[in-house]
């Protein structure tokens, strides 16, 4: 019995077999390797907060998680966040990443909360607009990040300078070669993973090909030594508990969790499609809050689902959760066994890798529809672009879906109308069509026309939805309207607590016990 249920566990998905996982999640563990480095860079920390990320991330979500077979780790969209921490603090790394520690723990308490609150559905609910302009904004920014790995300290100087000459020419060259590999080799085969050959055969390159010049980086010498290097035993970041640090750690790791939650159930929903079968959304939300907590607490730098090697694992065959405890467990064997072969990598090669990251992440179907779409969701694709290089991802996510709620309240508004009819007993009706909230209160307000209308005016809300303050104030209006020019004035199917939040005007509401709707208005006024 206790065998099956570990069979279970390990491999839901009947139709697949062990070493199909087994060999899928070895496949995946090489193809860690070269992001968790890059997207550690892009971040700027050390490599190894990268590695152990992928490592914790990938393990966790695929023993707890909601989707078997989708693989997490340290991703390009929580890493460009993530730099901005850094930046706060550009003489004091060490301040620095205290501070992206506790903003990735704190991150992981909300995905938890998101998760247990069954909240991690309104995660999907980011307008297209505003996702394709985060995007985007992700792809430049990742961009501009890997110029920077064509800047060296020439010595005797404390600042970077650019590469010129013989080592820009072969620095170019090697990136040229990485992006070359990556993209064509996966047109012959699938075998292995593009990245990491091209990684390979640049390294190659390096070590036993004679290249002139004089500034060829690699990973060791990012990693550095003595102080430099990271310990990443359990340790508790040390940030004093002020209100000035609440300010920077709460609105990063706010966004943190979004960022990480939608890209992970957008996977999600992408690996169910493929799959036919459905994941666990809230569920995922926990175990990825589960990952950033440790994580954090093993100064790693947390992350979320990766859609390139989830769908490197589903095409490889791994659909159980086998597949990604074992992509977990040799990602781990090779950080700590052959951590000296990840040194020797040159930066060229993970800025080709990164480049192609940057080439496929970019919408470039953007060029395409922004001309057919309509113009307010073309802007805010402009705008929530420009803000993420600007500034960062965190504003121009809230300003994107600010932004696109008041364009859909505005769009909203416009659908309230009204039929009128003359009843066969002279009274005039109303029936209104259309929420009434506070952007169509105005509007409402404008379909009336108290002075020329009969003595006896009914509003029938049949069609229509009472959805605020803003609208009771509307109601409550229009029928002071009518009670200043001696006409009486009937209310309809509204509900009994509009009745109650109209006050006055409530008694001009006919009750009908049968018919009227029961819903609540989000108002803060007293009943």
């Amino acid at each position: 019995m206790l065998l099956q249920r570990v069979n279970r566990f390990l491999m839901p998905n009947q139709d697949g077999k062990h070493m199909t996982d087994f060999l899928s999640g070895v496949t995946v563990a090489l193809a860690l390797i070269p992001e968790a480095v890059a997207f550690a860079l892009v971040a700027g920390v050390n490599p190894t907060v990268g590695l152990y990320a992928a490592f914790i991330m990938c393990f966790m979500t695929a023993v707890f998680g909601g989707r078997p077979g989708m693989i997490s780790g340290a991703t390009g969209s929580m890493a460009v966040v993530m730099v901005s921490i850094m930046l706060l603090f550009p003489n004091d790394s060490i301040t620095g990443m205290n501070y992206l520690f506790a903003t990735v723990i704190l991150t992981g308490i909300i995905q938890i909360v998101i998760g247990l609150l069954g909240f991690g559905k309104f995660i999907r609910m980011l307008p297209k607009s505003v996702m394709v302009g985060f995007v985007n904004g992700l792809a430049i920014v990742i961009f501009l990040s890997q110029l920077q790995q064509f800047k060296y300290t020439p010595t005797g100087l404390d600042h970077k300078v650019w590469l010129q000459g013989i080592d820009l020419y072969v620095m170019i060259g090697l990136v040229v070669l990485a992006m070359l590999i990556t993209h064509f080799l996966p047109k012959f085969t699938k075998a292995i993973p593009s990245a990491l050959t091209a990684i390979i055969i640049v390294t190659v390159i390096a070590l036993f090909i004679p290249l002139p010049g004089n500034h060829i980086l690699n990973v060791g010498d990012m990693i550095g030594t003595g102080k430099d290097i990271v310990s990443h035993a359990f340790s508790i970041p040390h940030i004093p508990f002020t209100w000035h640090a609440l300010t920077i750690i709460v609105p990063y790791a706010l966004i943190l969790a979004i960022i990480g939650l939608s890209e992970s159930l957008m996977t999600l929903t992408l690996i169910d499609e493929i799959t036919k079968t459905r994941g666990r959304g809230n569920k995922e939300c926990i175990a990825q809050g589960a990952g950033n907590i440790i994580s954090g607490f093993f100064k790693a730098m947390g992350g979320c689902a990766m859609i390139g090697q989830s769908m490197i694992n589903i095409s490889s065959g791994g659909r159980g959760r086998l597949s990604g405890i074992t992509a977990a467990v040799f990602l781990l064997f090779f950080i700590v066994v052959a951590m000296p072969l990840i040194k020797i990598i040159p930066l060229a090669a993970l800025v080709g890798v990164m480049f192609m990251v940057v080439i496929e992440t970019f919408e470039w179907a953007s060029f395409k529809f922004i001309r057919k779409i309509p113009l307010h969701d073309a802007f805010i694709i402009i705008v929530v672009t420009v803000i993420t290089v600007m500034t960062d991802l965190a504003i121009a996510v809230i300003v994107g879906v600010i932004l696109a709620s008041l364009v859909f309240a505005w769009q909203t508004a416009k659908n309230i109308y009204a039929e009128t009819k003359i009843n066969t007993d002279g009274s005039k009706e109303y029936i209104l069509h259309g929420p009434l909230f506070f952007s169509s209160s105005t509007r409402f307000k404008s379909l009336f026309t108290p002075a020329n209308d009969p003595s006896e005016v009914i509003i029938d809300f049949k069609y229509s939805r009472v959805s605020d303050h803003s609208a009771i104030d509307a109601i409550a209006y229009v029928a002071e309207c009518y009670s200043n020019l001696g006409k009486n004035l009937h209310l309809r199917h509204l509900s009994l607590e509009c009745k109650e939040l109209l006050g006055k005007a409530g008694n001009l509401v006919e009750v009908n016990v049968l018919e009227d709707p029961d819903y609540h208005v989000a108002t803060d006024k007293l009943s």
